[in-house]
């Protein structure tokens, strides 16, 4: 059940390194995380799972040497992509073939997102961030629903995640994701601040 993958998340920073996730098991979590929403259908991300010894220090020496790099049984780099109107057609003519989005509307979207980004890098950046941290927290949860963990990273060099992956001009990595089994010496999710000083209704 989704509540209960959401209550019993925690970011985890020690793994079981004998843990092996299965190609398999990788691919069916990045299929859930594609299922997220993105601006116009965009579906503007990548997921590289950083699995072999070889990337993983490859990645733990752009990550800072944080040993949880090396220790989970894998490490996604989650990039996003900055928007191109000229990609939409294309990812739109499934929805049209499936008979539930008019060719009009399609063309609509199209011109919308012209509109929208085209000549603007910070919207642009923006959703590249908005549509890779959807994509992140499915994942994330995908994961807990499945008894895994993971733990979301900030702490890399991004220039240097760039270089080594050889990531586009066009794609942003935005933050990493480690995914495996926990030991014990994780500790458990830790509390939130009141909803009183967070919710407000208007």
């Amino acid at each position: 059940m989704l509540v209960d993958a959401i209550e019993k998340r925690i970011s985890a920073n020690y793994y079981d390194p004998a843990h092996l996730l299965p190609d398999s098991g990788l691919t069916e979590l990045v299929r859930l995380a594609t299922l997220a929403p993105s601006a116009f259908n965009f579906q503007n991300w990548r997921f590289i799972a950083v699995r072999t010894p070889e990337a993983k220090r490859k990645l733990w020496e752009a990550a800072g040497r944080q040993a949880k790099v090396l220790e989970a049984s894998a490490t996604f780099i989650i990039c996003g992509q900055l928007p191109d109107h000229s990609v939409l057609p294309e990812r739109l003519r499934p929805s049209v073939e499936a008979g539930f989005m008019p060719e009009a509307t399609s063309v609509l979207w199209v011109r919308g997102a012209n509109a929208l980004y085209t000549g603007n890098a910070r919207m642009q950046r923006d959703e590249a961030i908005r549509s890779a941290t959807f994509g992140a927290a499915t994942l994330m949860f995908a994961a807990a629903a499945n008894s895994l963990a993971t733990g979301a990273m900030v702490g890399f060099d991004p220039d240097e995640v760039v270089r080594e992956f050889g990531l586009g001009p066009d794609e942003v990595p935005v933050l990493l994701m480690t995914v495996g089994r926990t030991l014990p010496d994780n500790w458990p999710q830790k509390p939130r601040r009141p909803l009183q000083e967070v919710l407000e209704f208007a």
